[in-house]
């Protein structure tokens, strides 16, 4: 399950993607396509959480459908708070009656815990329970220049993380936490988490490069031939001989 904070500060365009400024969702999405696309085989769905936890998508194999409904997702859509708990305690509800031996939810925010009716570390506890194993993600740049009255100065837009809360969460139920600073960063994280639960159904299937079917094809049309010829032979009462086409010789004619 993959849970994504939709909180306002989400809008803070500390990174870039192609040299350019861009809202932190914008990276997020960039980088979580290709990980859902990557993940084939896997059972897949997403839950988005803002003042309150929402599933966007059920858990599903459908992995084009998925991506379509994380792009749809927007900024202050689920409200401006965090609702990490709820989050935790949403994936549980879904998860909890699966019978997969691996159930994995990887969240990921920028923030820390502001609302929702259930503590994070207790969500954490049913999490552990369940046996649902949470990798945490704190996405957002540590120092950025802004331009004030006073001239340009450098504040960390990521002063919100509570990273000490994520690492517990991960702790808690024998998931990691990682930092992601920068785009590069969070591919990056993805592709770690790509090693830690790699995909079970990943096998390879091989096709042969010659086509194989008219050997048994011909064989199967010399046997019916076979068998028609005996038919042909059985109704005509054995081999037929062959007849002299010579014509004899003609009678005198009488005078």
């Amino acid at each position: 399950m993959l849970a994504v904070d939709l909180s306002g500060s989400m809008e803070e365009t500390d990174l870039e993607l192609g040299g350019q400024p861009v809202t932190r969702l914008q990276v997020v999405k960039s980088v979580l396509k290709p990980f859902i696309e990557r993940r084939e085989g896997d059972r897949l769905g997403l839950i988005l959480f803002g003042d309150q936890a929402y599933l966007q998508t059920p858990l599903t194999f459908d992995r084009k459908t998925l991506s379509q409904m994380l792009e749809e997702a927007e900024l202050g859509l689920a409200g401006e708070k965090t609702a990490i708990g709820d989050a935790i305690g949403l994936a549980v509800k879904r998860m909890l009656e699966l019978s997969e031996e691996e159930k994995v939810l990887v969240l990921l925010t920028d923030g820390r815990n502001t609302a929702g009716s259930i503590e994070p570390r207790k969500a954490a506890d049913l999490a552990a329970k369940a046996g649902l194993k949470i990798h945490s993600i704190g996405v957002g740049a540590d120092e950025m220049w802004i331009r004030s009255l006073f001239g340009n100065r450098k504040v960390n837009p990521s002063a919100e993380l509570d990273e000490k809360m994520l690492i517990d969460l991960s702790q808690a139920t024998g998931g990691q936490y990682f930092r992601a600073r920068s785009t590069a960063e969070l591919e990056k994280v993805y592709r770690l988490i790509d090693k830690l639960e790699p995909v079970e159904q990943d096998r390879e299937s091989y096709r042969p490069l010659n086509a194989l079917f008219p050997w048994p094809l011909g064989a199967s049309l010399f046997l019916v031939f076979l068998w028609t010829l005996r038919l042909m032979i059985k109704r005509s009462g054995g081999l037929v001989r062959p007849v002299s086409i010579i014509n004899p010789k003609p009678e005198k004619m009488a005078a």
